[in-house]
Order: C-alpha cells, then structure tokens, then sequence
C-alpha cells in the first residue's frame, strides 16, 4: 500500500461536495490521500491531534476545507509546520465570502494559503498539494507537464471554434 501523502480534511460531511474536486483531481495524479471530517468547533480535540501527528505519519500536505466561520484551516495550520491549503466552502448565508475572509485573514505568522471559493478552489488546491509534491518527485513533475499541455490544448481547441 502506498503511504499517504495528503490529509484532505473538512469541517463537515456536508463540504465533501466541494472537495471531492480535490480528490478527484489527486486520483486523477495517482497521489494517495486521507480524507477525514474534522472538525474545529464539534471535535477540537480531534482537529489538534490530527494537526500535532501529521507530520510523524508522514502527511506532506494538507487540505482544509471548511465554510461558515472556517476557523479548520487555519487552527490546523497554528498546530503543524506542513503547508496547509484551504478551501473556503461556498455558504448559503454569504455565498463563501465569510469563508473565504475567515481563512485568507491569518495573522502574520500563521500561514493558510487559501483558494478560490467552491468548486475551483478545491480543485485548485489538490492541484498546488500535487505541485509542492512534485518538487521531490519528477514522476509526478511529468505528470504535470501533461496535465499542462492537455489544459493549453484545450484552450487552444476551444477558442478555435470561435474564430
């Protein structure tokens, strides 16, 4: 069994409609995943012992997706050193925006690097969670490449119908 390189967490089972895009996007690369909810205001203690024993698991990355307040992100990044990502879960209240404030506002000191609301952040975020893997592993560098140019080749094709 290959070891598990990034821990995909989210605050409720209800975002894993959102970050399934990132899981999608890790087996699309074959990089081996965890995916937990974990939650930082109904499981704290949970959320520290998972943020504390990453690293000694040999977690590289992880992946925190959480809406409304969207505190997961960044508790989780005030008790580990791996990078974190987070993705902001578009909310019904304020559409992602209080997500979003909640997650990119960090204190100097205490980094999240955060993406887009929804959809393409998660997406997003599996693909930066694949890029900083890539930095010790040209196999799954290639991978990018390709993944690159089919994107450029799209893009190409699409805008050739238009003309």
């Amino acid at each position: 069994m290959e070891h598990i390189q990034i821990s995909l967490i989210m605050g409720s089972i209800s975002d894993w409609e959102t970050m399934k895009k990132a899981a999608q996007v890790l087996d699309e690369f074959g990089v081996s995943y965890e995916k937990k909810v974990v939650s930082a205001h109904r499981t704290p203690d949970l959320m520290f012992d998972h943020a504390e024993k990453a690293r000694e698991r040999g977690i590289k990355v992880i992946i925190a997706g959480a809406g409304g307040a969207a505190h997961l992100p960044g508790m989780v990044a005030a008790k580990t050193t791996l990078p974190v990502i987070g993705v902001p879960i578009q909310s019904r209240a304020l559409s992602g925006i209080d997500s979003l404030y909640s997650i990119v506002q960090m204190p100097g000191g205490v980094p999240v690097m955060t993406m887009a609301i929804g959809d393409s952040g998660a997406t997003n975020a599996a693909l930066s969670a694949v890029r900083i893997l890539a930095l010790e592993n040209s196999e799954l560098n290639k991978k990018l490449v390709v993944f690159a140019e089919k994107q450029s080749k799209l893009a190409e094709e699409s805008s050739h119908d238009l003309i």
